[in-house]
């Protein structure tokens, strides 16, 4: 029973392998990237080829709050964490997404979750799972096309 308990943590778990670093892959994402727009939430994604030391079938994530949207340090932070955890709990989804889109070469898929809310008051912990399930099931979608 323990050992359940111990995995289940560990398919939710973000690993830091799975943040997208490096200025130079940022600005590949962002030269080439397509996105998607929610309520609170734009998406940008694309499949690179980028360094991978984890699982090729999990994609590599990163997370913005623009300092114009949030001025305060702490506003930032809370939202980039309330982010984490949401995609967290969906990570299933997404690795279903980097399936799709990498397919068997050197290409991972990166994704760039970045708030774009202009309310005062940041939305909850189920508002950023809906919303980054339904930007996720998004992306999935458009690699069918």
């Amino acid at each position: 029973m323990f050992r359940d308990i111990v995995n289940s943590v560990r398919a939710h778990s973000l690993k830091k392998y799975e943040i997208l670093r490096g200025s130079s892959s940022v600005s590949k994402l962002f030269s080439s990237a397509r996105s998607y727009r929610g309520n609170f939430i734009k998406v940008l994604f694309a499949p690179l080829e980028v360094t991978w030391k984890g699982h090729r079938s999990l994609p590599k994530v990163l997370f913005i709050v623009g300092r114009k949207i949030k001025p305060n340090a702490v506003d930032r932070n809370r939202i980039k964490r309330l982010m984490k955890e949401a995609y967290r709990h969906e990570k299933a989804l997404a690795t279903e997404c980097a399936g799709k889109y990498a397919g068997n070469g050197d290409r991972i898929l990166c994704v760039a979750f970045m708030y774009i809310g202009r309310k005062k008051n940041s939305p909850s912990l189920g508002s950023f799972r809906k919303e980054i399930r339904a930007l996720l099931e998004g992306i999935k979608s458009m690699a069918q096309c």
